[in-house]
């Protein structure tokens, strides 16, 4: 019953929509944020369920051995209904949050380009042929909704620490995206969609890879002055781990230690900031 539980927190992408509310959290106390729209909040828990349960939904499970697309061959009706209760909720928040109507359509648009290879229809399967189109995207909307939107829908002035963090997020996320690219190359071929793995050669993608991590962990020590080491160890932290996961996640294709393990890093200097900021 306890692994029925944690697959349902898991695959039905409960677990990835809190990573990103933890991110944004982040996102409004180092930028010392202050007004907060809750309903922004809502809107992007709202979106990630809905897009990644279309997401899922869309994924064929004919040639697959994975737990996740497994899980979602047995529960269509389900990733339908989360789809659509996460749709009417975005919708919502939307309206709470029409005045912002441009960037938010920006973050629609890029979550949709994400998914769209995948819908069987002529009109979207050319951009199955777009190299690295699936790792810039979920990249992009990654750091686009939860760390650019909360400055658009604030209003905050420009400042050299949305940019700093902006560009770490963005390596750090990049980096574990190229491990799930990595993992997903075989089926990624056998539905026609390119990506940087299928195009690069191992010592290319390596050197693409380390580079993230190096760039990601720069960006992270740039910020140091905002809060000190204290920051900076959080924000090190996924860094570290990433990297030191690194072989085993290339051995290994278990979708709990990528959806759960390797998902968490995007979210986990968030956590850790969190943690330190209720105890403190």
């Amino acid at each position: 019953m306890l692994r029925g539980l944690f697959n349902f927190i898991i695959f039905s992408s409960l677990y990835v929509a809190c990573c990103a509310i933890l991110m944004i959290w982040q996102t409004n106390t180092l930028l010392q944020i202050r007004d907060i729209n809750e309903a922004y909040y809502f809107f992007v828990f709202c979106s990630t369920i809905c897009s990644y349960n279309f997401h899922w939904y869309l994924t064929p499970a004919d040639y697959s051995t994975s737990e996740r697309i497994l899980w979602g061959a047995r529960h269509k009706t389900l990733q339908l209904v989360l789809c659509a209760l996460g749709a009417l909720g975005a919708a919502y928040g939307f309206w709470l949050l029409r005045e912002q109507w441009l960037p938010l359509s920006g973050a629609a648009v890029l979550t949709f380009l994400y998914s769209a290879p995948k819908v069987p229809h002529r009109a979207f399967i050319w951009l199955r042929k777009i190299a690295i189109g699936k790792t810039i995207f979920l990249t992009a909307v990654w750091i686009y909704v939860t760390t650019l939107l909360p400055v658009f829908i604030e209003k905050q002035p420009y400042s050299p620490t949305i940019l700093f963090l902006t560009l770490h997020r963005f390596f750090l996320v990049y980096a574990i995206c190229i491990l799930f690219d990595y993992r997903d190359l075989e089926s990624d071929k056998k539905e026609g969609i390119r990506s940087l793995i299928t195009i690069l050669s191992a010592s290319g993608l390596k050197k693409l890879y380390v580079s993230s991590l190096v760039l990601a962990a720069i960006f992270a020590l740039v910020l140091f002055p905002v809060d000190g080491w204290m920051l900076t160890a959080v924000l090190l932290a996924p860094v570290a781990i990433t990297a030191l996961l690194t072989r085993y996640a290339i051995s290994n294709r278990s979708d709990h230690f990528y959806y759960f393990v390797l998902d968490g890093m995007v979210m986990l200097s968030a956590l850790l900031h969190f943690t330190i900021t209720a105890l403190s």
